[in-house]
């Protein structure tokens, strides 16, 4: 106990001290005997406040699942990725995704393990069960707003981890208390819930914390969950199903007995009335409501002062906007409502800084997305658009999030260090002026798998690239989120007639990304056979079909580009559906133009009249490490001067497939194990619950369709 309690004043891991729980994840975890008596703990604020601290971190009870419910820098969390990593595979930046293979063997049932496990709620369960009789009891000390405010996180918590097991699985079982230790009693309480059904829960206990929660002043400040932050997550919550539910009206992935929803089978489901309009106009009111009490509560967005960072070795100024980002201490930015920050003397730095340096890169694609600061989209007469021949020139009069965030060659990276430069060279001080990017490995100080290097959370400071020594605040949730959630809930619920707040936080967004305040300039302008040939946006389409609606591809637009570098694309397209037309259209992501102009530069690099770092067409495709010039299968709508970034080795898989898709993959499948377990004879098909819609039972098999 007293080694129990040195921890707690440390404020390191409360799981390590409080409940050892099993591993079982095959039905409902149940709690064997605790380490520590309920008696003694849980009878002070700091002791609950040390306990839900806990399920912020990377490690819980028993140390193997690794995985915090807030994702941040190195880390993920409730089945996000890491920042650095967050769009990985998606259109936006290189990368591959299993989901996306046209084939067989690459993404299948699994033998056991997956999303379908309960640990991370059974122990929030326990504490809520425990605390709040004894809240209500009085027989807590401390002051009543900390015990109410640990008491909401726990809520937000749980909320948190529900909700990645919504996007993961869909239906899911509705688990509020710790169970028996009896068999029968788990198999019953594994009973899966209808996707609303899940989501609705979540909302629920998204109120109660939001009833609890203070705005942090005693309890951590933003470093904690705040009573905004769980609004915020609420709506965003709201958005989500209210988007998925309506792009997947009429299929068996919502809770439509007549469109073939697996659920439907169980008795236990016999009574359940699925009115898929009314559920979709529900939780577009509680998106629409959540997020302007948190845009409004938060009128001010970190302020863009147009400076750039690194156009010289002496040219770091202080820019709020690109600064929110890399800065130790956000605490005096509004925006940021709710952030990790890092000690080194207390659990140390992390890595992002050092990955960042030398990792992966943003589309050709996803550079094309990004408005001109005139409001025009590069297409458009009247652009004044530079042109791709050479990276920096993209930034030229652009939305000043690309410009910000996307490091060209020949950009000086630390304040502190004027030797490093972005692009070919080792020492770019000694070179030329480079317009090469480093686009391969080998030589150089900074690479980007596509030419357009990812330069979100990139900090002026040399020492951040030393792994373990980045200090740079990770930003998990801020206030523009509320701004784009309004904006996208109101235009699908009134279509293109937007209400006045709906405009004004666009207004705020453009204006903060150095672009025209009025929204129209560029919806106007907006010709979507272009957009499709120029961006190849998987946004363009829900449900297979090519939305028609200007305003709202430019509301899809506004977001993917105001999240540049911050994972939240992944979400975006399972629940706009705007995958289905890879079923039948492969699809080819490509990078920078190093074919074009660029390519003399990369020559001279060489001096021998060949191109230096660049190997296409070897004898060995495996040598390749970029793809061809003269490949116009893979090349950008036929033109093979830009990178093709799967298209490198023709022995690779993926040079062939390209990106595919199949419908089972807008969800993941529960793994064969988990049907066994949750039936009384263990016959899979006995079990209680059900598969995802065109998954089989049977491990190591793939989708049906």
């Amino acid at each position: 106990m007293k080694t129990i309690y040195s921890k707690l004043a440390c404020g390191l891991s409360a799981a390590a001290f409080a409940l050892a729980f099993g591993s079982c994840d095959d039905y409902l975890d149940i709690t064997p005997p605790s380490q520590v008596s309920p008696e003694t703990y849980f009878m002070t604020a700091e002791e609950l406040g040390a306990y839900t601290i806990n399920y912020y971190k990377g490690s819980d009870v028993d140390g193997s699942r690794g995985a915090n419910l807030f994702p941040h820098h190195g880390i993920g969390g409730s089945s996000y990725t890491t920042f650095l990593d967050g769009d990985k595979g998606t259109d936006n930046e290189d990368g591959t995704d299993n989901r996306f293979f046209d084939g067989a063997s690459y993404y299948t049932v699994g033998n056991e393990g997956g999303a379908w496990s309960f640990n991370t709620i059974n122990d929030i369960n326990y504490f809520l069960e425990t605390v709040v009789p004894r809240y209500k009891a009085g027989q807590i000390s401390g002051a009543e707003e900390m015990i109410k405010h640990y008491i909401g996180e726990a809520h937000m918590l749980r909320a948190v981890e529900y909700f990645g097991k919504l996007r993961a699985l869909g239906d899911f079982p509705i688990v509020k208390n710790t169970q028996t230790l009896d068999k029968e009693e788990l198999i019953k309480a594994s009973g899966r819930q209808p996707r609303n059904m899940v989501a609705r829960f979540i909302l629920e206990d998204l109120d109660d914390a939001i009833e609890l929660l203070s705005d942090g002043s005693l309890t951590g400040g933003r470093n904690r969950i705040t009573k905004d932050v769980a609004r915020l997550f609420k709506a965003r919550v709201a958005l989500y199903e209210a988007t998925f539910e309506k792009y997947f009206a009429a299929t068996p992935f919502v809770p439509d007995k007549a469109a073939g929803w697996p659920g439907a089978k169980m008795d236990y489901n016999k009574d359940f009335v699925y009115d898929n309009e009314a559920e979709v106009k529900f939780f577009l009111d509680e998106a629409l409501k959540e997020s302007k009490l948190v845009a409004d509560a938060h009128p001010t967005l970190a302020n863009n002062t147009k400076q750039m960072i690194g156009t010289s070795a002496t040219t770091f100024p202080k820019n709020p906007y690109y600064d929110m980002f890399t800065t130790q201490d956000p605490s005096n930015i509004d925006e940021a409502l709710m952030y990790r920050s890092y000690l080194l003397d207390i659990g140390g730095g992390h890595c992002m800084n050092q990955y960042i340096k030398g990792g992966r890169g943003y589309t050709q694609e996803f550079a094309n997305t990004f408005l001109m600061d005139n409001g025009l989209p590069i297409y458009a007469p009247g652009s004044n658009y530079a042109g791709d021949d050479f990276v920096t020139d993209t930034k030229t009069g652009r939305d000043w999030r690309w410009r910000l965030f996307m490091k060209a060659p020949n950009e000086y990276v630390y304040a502190d260090n004027s030797d490093m430069r972005i692009g070919c060279g080792k020492k770019n001080k000694l070179d030329a002026e480079f317009k090469a990017p480093a686009v391969v490995s080998g030589g150089v100080d900074f690479t980007t798998s596509t030419g357009y290097q990812k330069g979100k959370g990139w900090s002026t400071i040399s020492d951040y690239s030393r792994g373990g020594h980045d200090l740079s605040a990770a930003i998990i949730f801020r206030a523009a989120e509320a701004y784009l959630i309004y904006m996208e809930a109101c235009w699908e619920k009134k279509g293109d007639q937007l209400d006045a707040d709906a405009w004004k936080y666009w207004s705020a967004l453009r204006t903060r990304a150095g672009l025209p305040a009025d929204a129209n300039i560029t919806i106007n302008a907006t010709d979507m056979d272009l957009e499709e040939q120029y961006t190849h946006d998987f946004g363009l389409y829900s449900g297979g079909s090519r939305i028609t609606s200007k305003v709202l591809y430019n509301i899809r637009r506004e977001r993917r580009c105001e999240f540049i570098g911050e994972g939240m694309r992944w979400d975006d397209l399972i629940r706009w559906r705007a995958l289905d037309q890879l079923k039948t259209k492969r699809y080819f992501k490509h990078g920078a133009k190093i074919f074009g102009p660029m390519l003399e530069w990369f020559t001279q690099l060489g001096n021998t009249g060949k191109p230096r770092y660049l190997k296409y067409d070897q004898a060995d495709p495996t040598d390749n490490n970029v793809s061809s010039p003269g490949d116009t299968e893979g090349g950008f709508n036929g033109d093979p001067k830009y990178f093709s970034l799967l298209r490198v080795s023709s022995a690779s898989d993926w040079y062939r497939s390209g990106f595919s898709w199949r419908m089972a993959h807008y969800l993941s499948p529960i793994a064969e194990d988990h049907f066994v377990q949750t039936s009384t004879s263990g016959d899979p098909a006995t079990s209680i619950i059900y598969q995802n819609p065109y998954w089989g039972t049977t491990h190591s098999t793939p989708a049906e369709q």
